[in-house]
């Protein structure tokens, strides 16, 4: 499930239509541009949210366009994102003096929508957890997007160093309106400094899967079910972008492994 960096210039789908995991409902991507460089893409009949990850972008999206779009990296300031939807053409341009790179986030979907974008001071910022399980969460096209997307949920996780996040351990891989969420979900990380590492649990309740991965700077990890516990290494801090789809509800329910929920008290 694990998906090494390769890095490559302009366009690099990570996680295509013919994926190891048999993720249906996530694609992703990442897009490097060198200062002036521009690259256009169609969305087709995927809705697709761009974030900014490092750099600086001005990007049109159909009719829309939004510019001075700036995020020195990840660890400093928080995301920028734009939504564009089915059937739109883009465009990307780097605007600054430095590599850019965004993130391709995209989902199959047959309703077409406003494109709209997500300024850092719309972020939803939210502790989650306790002690070695604390992590900071942001939100970048969850709740706040209701009504304006089909089905992508994207956002932003940071573990302090030697932290866990996903935590406890939970799922949602069953549809079980009120109690579990039926989600595809894709890692995408970072680490700080970068030569740093994780380690990402992948697991079910009858041990059918049970598989643990050093994660690194720039990896991307797939999951199709199970439950995914991740664990920053002592003195990196562990960041991760998360995107969400299935096929019934847009919701966030996870479903804690109930060995350890207990952990919560």
């Amino acid at each position: 499930m694990l998906l090494r960096a390769v890095e490559q210039p302009g366009y690099q789908e990570i996680v295509g239509a013919d994926n190891a995991a048999g993720l249906k409902w996530l694609r992703f991507g990442l897009l490097r541009l060198n200062p002036g460089e521009s690259f256009t893409g169609e969305t087709e009949t995927h809705e697709v949210v761009l974030v900014l990850l490092e750099g600086a972008c001005d990007i049109e999206a159909g009719e829309a366009s939004f510019s001075g779009l700036t995020r020195e990296n990840v660890f400093q300031e928080k995301a920028t994102a734009v939504y564009v939807p089915i059937a739109t053409t883009y465009t990307v341009k780097n605007t600054g003096a430095k590599p850019l790179e965004v993130a391709v986030c995209k989902t199959p979907a047959d309703t077409k929508y406003s494109p709209f974008i997500v300024r850092p001071e719309e972020v939803w910022d939210r502790p989650v957890g306790r002690d070695n399980f604390l992590r900071h969460v942001h939100d970048i096209v969850v709740n706040n997007a209701e009504g304006k997307v089909q089905r992508i949920i994207v956002g932003e996780t940071f573990n302090l160093p030697g932290n866990w996040s996903s935590y406890p351990p939970h799922k949602h891989d069953d549809y079980k309106p009120g109690v579990e969420a039926c989600m595809e979900e894709v890692y995408h990380y970072r680490l700080n400094p970068s030569h740093g590492f994780g380690l990402q649990s992948l697991y079910t309740a009858d041990g059918s899967t049970d598989e643990v991965y050093r994660v690194q700077d720039k990896d991307t990890f797939m999951i199709p079910y199970g439950y995914h516990p991740v664990c920053a290494g002592a003195g990196y801090e562990l960041y991760y972008l998360w995107v969400m789809a299935g096929d019934v509800d847009r919701v966030m329910i996870p479903n804690d492994d109930p060995q350890h929920t207990w952990v919560r008290q």
